[in-house]
Parts: C-alpha cells; sequence; structure tokens
C-alpha cells in the first residue's frame, strides 16, 4: 500500500513529520534531532481511542435539575446532545450570568468577577490553536473579563522569589547558562534536583532539538565533573559516573547553608563579589554564624537535617570554590513546603563562590526541567494569538483553585499584598486537566461540587470531563493546522492537518465562535479572521521581524508546507551578563539593583528576609514520620508529558497491568516483606492509591516514588475507603501553599504510610471508563458511579 507524502507537525515533545500508511500513522522525528523524545510514539493512539469525545455531552443532574452547587459532580452520568443544542444551553448559561450582549450586563463593577478561566496551556504545541489563550480570549470578549490564574504548578514558588530578589525569573531562566558553555567550560555542576532527562524531553510549544544529553556526555569527556543531589539516582541518567549525593527530601536549603557556612569560616567566601554585587550578605552571613538565632548553621547542624554527612559537605564547598562552578536547581525543589528557600539559598552559595560573570559558572534555574531552557533566545517574535484585555484584574495563584471554590470571600496573601477570594459561578476550562496537576483530589472534586456551572472542551474523558456540566469534544492537534514554536527553540515548525477530527469534535475557536455568535459578539471575537486568516496573521509578525533583520522568510502559503523554518538567535548580552559587565548601567530592577540576600519585602510576609532553614510540617525528619515513615516524592513522568495521552505505547510501557509503578528502597521493600510486582497502597490522612511495587536501590530510604500521570479513578474499597486504582498521587499530596509569600504548588513531597494489599487486587479503571456515559453498559456504570466522599452508592 502507498504512504501518502509526509507531513510536518509538532508537540510538546518534538517536532516531526508524519503519514499514513493504510490505516496507520507513521511518525518520524525531526531530522535535526540528536536526540528525539520517545513520546512521539504516544501520538498514533490518540487518533481514535475509545476514550475519544466524538459528540456534546451534558450531566444528568444539571440538564434535569438546571444550574446550582451539585455534589453530583464526579459520579453523574452524562447525556449525548446534538450540537446546536448544546451549545444553546451553553450560551444561555453564559448570558444568565451576564456574558455577551444578549444577556445581562457584567454584574458590579467589575467584569467577569464570577467567572474563573481555567487552562494550564499544554493542550497543543501550536500557537493559534492554544487552548488557553482561546478561553482567556473568548472570557475577555464574552464578559469584558474573568478571575484569571497567574505562576504555575512548576515554578511558582521558584520563580516569585527570583522576581523579588533578581527582578525577573523569566530572564534569568532563559538567558542564564547555555549547554554549549556547559560542554565547553564548566568544570563543576552541582545539580540540586539533578539533570532529569525525563524532565528535559518536553518544552512548551515543542523542543525541535534534545541536546542535553550529548552536551553533558561531552563535558564528562572534556573533565567536567556532575554532582546529582538527590534521593533519586535516575534523577541523573546522562552520566553513570555523576558523583551522587542522597539528602532526605526536602532538606537541600539545609545542606546549602552547610556549605555556605564552610565557605565562610574558611574564607574561600568571594567578598569582593558579594560587595559589588549582592546586598544583605551582612544579614545571610548572621544567621550562617548563629548570631540570629543562636544556631551555627555548621556542616554538623546540617548533616542532623539532611543526613548528608558533614565532611561530603566540607568536600562538596571545597570543590566549588576551586573550580569553575555552576550551580542549578530543577524545579522539584521548590514545589515544596517553603520551596522559596532552596532557590533563593542556591543563587546565594552561587555569590559566594563568585565568578557568576564567568560563562559556565554561577547559577541557573530549571536547567534540568525543560528542553528549551538552556539554549540562546530567539532574535524575532514567535507567532502568539492576542488574548484580549482582561479587565476584571483578578486573579490566584494558579494552585489556590479549590480554595478560590471553596473559600469565597476568604483573603490570603501572595507577593506581600492581601488579598481576597471571589465568589466563582461559573468555571470555564479549556486545555487541561486539574485533576492531574492539582493536589488534594478529594478536596478538589469538593470544590468543583460549588460552582453552578463548569464548562469543558476535552478530546477524552477524564476526571475533570466526570466533574463538568456541560462538555464540547475538541479536536486533537493532528487534527488541525497550526504553528509550533517556543520562545528558546530555533525552529518554526508549521503543524499541517493530518488527518480529520474524530467524530463530530470541532476546533476549540469554532466552538468559541459558536457561542460568541449566540451571544452577539463574534465579530470581536474573530475580528472577522478564519482560523486560516489567524494563522496567516501571526505569522507576519515573525515574518516582519525576519525581513527587518535582512533575511528572507518564506512567505505564510510557502511556509506552511515547506517544512520547519530556522529562526535566528539574539546575540544580546543576557540580564545577568549585562548586569555583571556594568552593574550600576545594567542594575537589576530588584529594589536596590543587586542580588538580594535579604529582601524587606519577603521579611514583611513573615518569612525569614534571607535564606534559611524552615523546618516542614511533612518531612523525615519531624514528628509526623512517626506516623507516616515514608517520604512520596510525586515527581514528573517518564513515558509522557503530564497526563496527556497516558494511554499511548510509550506511557503504558512503563506501567504494570495498566498500573502505574511505585519505587522504594530495596531494603525497605524487604523490612516490610514487599516484592517486585506487589501492589501496595500509599496512604495518609489525605487519601489512598494503588501502585505496583519496584524495589531499586536508586532510591534513598524511607522515599517511595510514584511519578503524576495516572488518569484518577477513585473507588471505594472495603477496608481501604476511598482509593485511586490507577496510582495517582495526588490523592495523598497536599495542597497547601508553598508560604504566605508566593502561595505556589506544595505537592512534590508528602508523607505516606505504605503497605501490599493482601488478597484479590481491584483492576484497574481503563481510561474509556473514567467517564459514565448514558450508553455504557449497565455494569460500567456501576464501576464508575461512587459518591466522592467514599459511600457507596445504593444503585
Amino acid at each position: 500500500m502507498n504512504k501518502a507524502t509526509p507531513k510536518s507537525h509538532s508537540s510538546h515533545w518534538g517536532a516531526f513529520t508524519a503519514n499514513f500508511d493504510g490505516d496507520a500513522l507513521v511518525v518520524q522525528p525531526f531530522k535535526d534531532d540528536p536526540d528525539p523524545s520517545p513520546i512521539l510514539r504516544n501520538i498514533p493512539s490518540a487518533l481514535a481511542h475509545p476514550s475519544r469525545l466524538s459528540k456534546p455531552l451534558v450531566r444528568k443532574g444539571w440538564l434535569n435539575d438546571g444550574p446550582g452547587p451539585d455534589d453530583r459532580r464526579g459520579r453523574d452520568t452524562y447525556v449525548e446532545m446534538e450540537w446546536d443544542a448544546a451549545l444553546d444551553l451553553a450560551a444561555a448559561e453564559l448570558s444568565r450570568l451576564g456574558g455577551g450582549t444578549a444577556g445581562q450586563k457584567p454584574r458590579g463593577e467589575v467584569p467577569g468577577k464570577h467567572v474563573f478561566g481555567g487552562s494550564y496551556g499544554w493542550s497543543s504545541a501550536g500557537r493559534f490553536h492554544h487552548a488557553q489563550s482561546q478561553v482567556h480570549r473568548f472570557l475577555n470578549t464574552a464578559f469584558g473579563g474573568y478571575v484569571a490564574s497567574v505562576d504555575t504548578y512548576s515554578t511558582a514558588a521558584g520563580s516569585v522569589i527570583l522576581d523579588t530578589v533578581v527582578g525577573n525569573a523569566t530572564r534569568i531562566t532563559r538567558e542564564g547558562n547555555w549547554w554549549e558553555h556547559i560542554r565547553d567550560r564548566t568544570e563543576l555542576v552541582i545539580a540540586f534536583g539533578g539533570l532529569p532527562l525525563r524532565n528535559l524531553s518536553v518544552s512548551p510549544g515543542g523542543s525541535s532539538q534534545h541536546i542535553a544529553r550529548d552536551s553533558i556526555q561531552q563535558g564528562l569527556a572534556r573533565g567536567c565533573q556532575f554532582v546529582s543531589v538527590s534521593p533519586l539516582d535516575d534523577d541523573f541518567s546522562a552520566a553513570g559516573n555523576a558523583t551522587r549525593i542522597r539528602p532526605r527530601p526536602g532538606t537541600d536549603t539545609a545542606l546549602m547553608l552547610g556549605m555556605a557556612h564552610h565557605l565562610h569560616v574558611t574564607g574561600q567566601a568571594d567578598e569582593a563579589y558579594l560587595a559589588r554585587y549582592t546586598s544583605g550578605w551582612d544579614v545571610l552571613r548572621d544567621y550562617l554564624e548563629g548570631r540570629a538565632d543562636d544556631i551555627v548553621k555548621s556542616p554538623e547542624w546540617a548533616e542532623g537535617i539532611c543526613g548528608v554527612t558533614a565532611g561530603e559537605i566540607r568536600h562538596l564547598a571545597d570543590e566549588a570554590a576551586g573550580k569553575r562552578t555552576l550551580i542549578t536547581v530543577a524545579y522539584g525543589l521548590q514545589r515544596a513546603e517553603n520551596g522559596e528557600q532552596p532557590v533563593w539559598m542556591a543563587l546565594a552559595l552561587s555569590a559566594m563562590l563568585g565568578r557568576a560573570d564567568q560563562q559556565g559558572a554561577g547559577f541557573t534555574y530549571a536547567l534540568g526541567s525543560m528542553g528549551n531552557h538552556g539554549k540562546p533566545p530567539l532574535a524575532v517574535p514567535v507567532p502568539t494569538l492576542p488574548q484580549g484585555r482582561n479587565r476584571s484584574g483578578d486573579f490566584i495563584p494558579v494552585s489556590r483553585i479549590s480554595d478560590l471554590l471553596l473559600n469565597p470571600g476568604t483573603t490570603y496573601t501572595y507577593r506581600g499584598e492581601e488579598r481576597r477570594y471571589a465568589e466563582i459561578n461559573l468555571v470555564y476550562w479549556a486545555g487541561g486537566n486539574p485533576f492531574h496537576h492539582h493536589q488534594d483530589l478529594a478536596k478538589l472534586s469538593e470544590a468543583f461540587a460549588r460552582p453552578d456551572t463548569i464548562i469543558l472542551h476535552e478530546s477524552v474523558g477524564t476526571a475533570t470531563t466526570a466533574h463538568a456540566d456541560i462538555i464540547f469534544p475538541a479536536t486533537i492537534t493532528a487534527e488541525r493546522e497550526d504553528i509550533g514554536a517556543s520562545a528558546g527553540d530555533p525552529y518554526l515548525v508549521p503543524m499541517e492537518r493530518l488527518t480529520a477530527p474524530f467524530g463530530e469534535a470541532r476546533d476549540d475557536y469554532d466552538i468559541f465562535c459558536a457561542l460568541a455568535q449566540r451571544l452577539g459578539c463574534l465579530d470581536m471575537f474573530t475580528e472577522g479572521r478564519s482560523s486560516r486568516g489567524w494563522l496567516e496573521h501571526i505569522y507576519a509578525k515573525t515574518e516582519r521581524a525576519m525581513k527587518n533583520r535582512g533575511e528572507n522568510p518564506p512567505s505564510f502559503a510557502d511556509f506552511m508546507t515547506g517544512g520547519p523554518l530556522k529562526l535566528p538567535v539574539s546575540k544580546t548580552p543576557g540580564m545577568m551578563e549585562a548586569f555583571h559587565r556594568n552593574s550600576e548601567t545594567n542594575a537589576l530592577t530588584t529594589d536596590s539593583g543587586l542580588i538580594e540576600l535579604y529582601s524587606e519585602k519577603v521579611a514583611a510576609s513573615g518569612l525569614p528576609g534571607h535564606p534559611a532553614w524552615i523546618e516542614p510540617r511533612e518531612w523525615l525528619g519531624g514528628t509526623g514520620a512517626e506516623a507516616r515513615p515514608f517520604q512520596l516524592i510525586a515527581n514528573q513522568p517518564i513515558g509522557k508529558l503530564h497526563s496527556q495521552l497516558d494511554f499511548g505505547p510509550t506511557s503504558m510501557s512503563h506501567k504494570v497491568d495498566g498500573r502505574e509503578v511505585a519505587r522504594l528502597n530495596d531494603r525497605d521493600a524487604d523490612r516490610l516483606g514487599i516484592a517486585q510486582g506487589d501492589v501496595v497502597k500509599i496512604w495518609n490522612d489525605r487519601g489512598a492509591t494503588l501502585a505496583v511495587a519496584s524495589p531499586d536501590p536508586g532510591v534513598a530510604s524511607g522515599v517511595i516514588q510514584l511519578s503524576t500521570g495516572a488518569w484518577y479513578a477513585p473507588r471505594h474499597l472495603e477496608g481501604h475507603g476511598l482509593v485511586c486504582l490507577n496510582g495517582n498521587p495526588n490523592a495523598v499530596t497536599s495542597d497547601r501553599g508553598a508560604s504566605p509569600f508566593s502561595q505556589g504548588c506544595s505537592g512534590q513531597t508528602a508523607l505516606v504510610s505504605v503497605s501490599r494489599i493482601e488478597g484479590p487486587v481491584p483492576a484497574v479503571v481503563p481510561h474509556k471508563e473514567i467517564l459514565p456515559r448514558e450508553d455504557g453498559t449497565e455494569d460500567q456504570l456501576h464501576a464508575a458511579i461512587i459518591d466522592p466522599r467514599g459511600v457507596p452508592l445504593d444503585l
């Protein structure tokens, strides 16, 4: 059978070409990618998977009883409807809540103050069919605004502290040391949280060239040394001979303070650098010496907290002082209570070492967390869809969604400001699965019972879909054309349409157009453009910028069929390079204009005004460990991006019988009578989840590692309560804000108990059965309908 001509396309984990060989989609990685991601193999299975949604669905309880808070969400069934009927229902509800010109005016003086626009931006690498931009543009058009979210689950605490003490977290992340600097110049890399290649597979908007593995191996061959500071050996998998230091989870700040104290008392701290480029060193120095609290932050003190010997701490500090050293911090470290502290302390430690004015030395954030970090920034803008103006002005830190819905009117603090949660009547979500990325999912289920109405665009039936009232089936990237682009990727990728939409699925843009027409605001939303017209319009920005540089980019039509377009990279010095050249002319946008080792803003929030060890409520050295003796690490998965395409072959190859695998130290497993392949229950007071055990000497003692990404499937098990059968760790993780300053996600670690399940083990819930529908069999419906509080329903 003849193959069709390959077409160009892209994903968050890599650019590729694809064509059909008969009924099979054949995917080939981009020819210039030296280390393609295996996640590409998940793509063909997405086209017609049984979990795909083909028609609009409306929750039966909402359809029968109308809008309002409803604790049946998550356990109700759904009725298929024709498009016009479902759109009419949604438009009528949007109009009732003040949307468009056909209904009431927005309530009060603030537009959209009762509407939350949920999305998380990962639904597509395409910049036009970017669901987050689409839903925000629609809500700005229909309501004049909405309650937004700021920051990310991945990096909120780290970004907020770096914005405060360096001036711009985005710039220090994107413009810091590059992989080529590590490859060619760095002598020692100390990677707090490691440099996990699984994270480096992905980047928002796509990563056409995965260069980390080659850069690390070439650096090793040149003589660069790598130290991975992590309880998990595979947090640094690119070099088997990396030095590995295993602190207790959540104690990296104490380890760094011990190093800093040793540098200070041995005279190895670069006092000239500290005086010229930082402010607040005197306060931090007093803290190290114990003048503030009568506790000297010596290596011996640090050993008692982090479990790394004082000798190892001194040796690491001496090594760092004697070499061109780069200190990196992965996102995972700050996804914890007081997650600001390890990021801030790593910055302070690098300042004490000096040499940050040299390429390949100093501090960099998130190098091991995104595939496009560590690459030169682009010299031209990439295409983006204008979202319009949000006149509401209201927002929440992104991981505070449960608190927003459960506690309207309650005050909280963020970046030193007191704020108040709005009362939300409508949640409109497109391009995200909060029942993947949020924590304490029982609490989130309770929160999703509160709004009047939840409207969702989704391509598959997830746990989030099962909490919505109106569900519009959305296309996936293979079913539409777009432009793939990322701020750190050197290629602009035409995303040609590979196949027809599944069933009656529609593009997000077309769904919003249909609603905007019913609400009387179609022209404002579309500006007279079709999807193709918008693509040409947003491409023109990049095209003009390239022409202004004297380059000759292809026309839009030629670009869309011509393969990836190489983009120029910037030669302009980055923020920190310019600052080090002249700290007065190129002062940072901090209060002092310098790197701040002490911050009045942070101190005003109730935290120490300098990097400090603050004991978490859940850690192996605390009193809670007596009842819950394991520290769960809920890190990013290796075979997928978040929960996307969890049913794909690469993702499924990392499961056992469809269930996620949890790794624990082999000696811990022996002590508990747990063998390879046993199903274990991981639980605490927040909930429980099941996973398949895998004893592993590469996991530190007292640690159990279970990656996120399993589709949440809670079921009531006799004798165990409510348990996620599929292995979602967010059944047990904490929904506390990282601190009153950042309110970031603290879900990377949690204290848990672990035990082997005795007797028959319930099967996993297949992806196609996560969302109960009226056309399912009686047995399927009975298995799917459960009370989120864990009480079996009398069916």
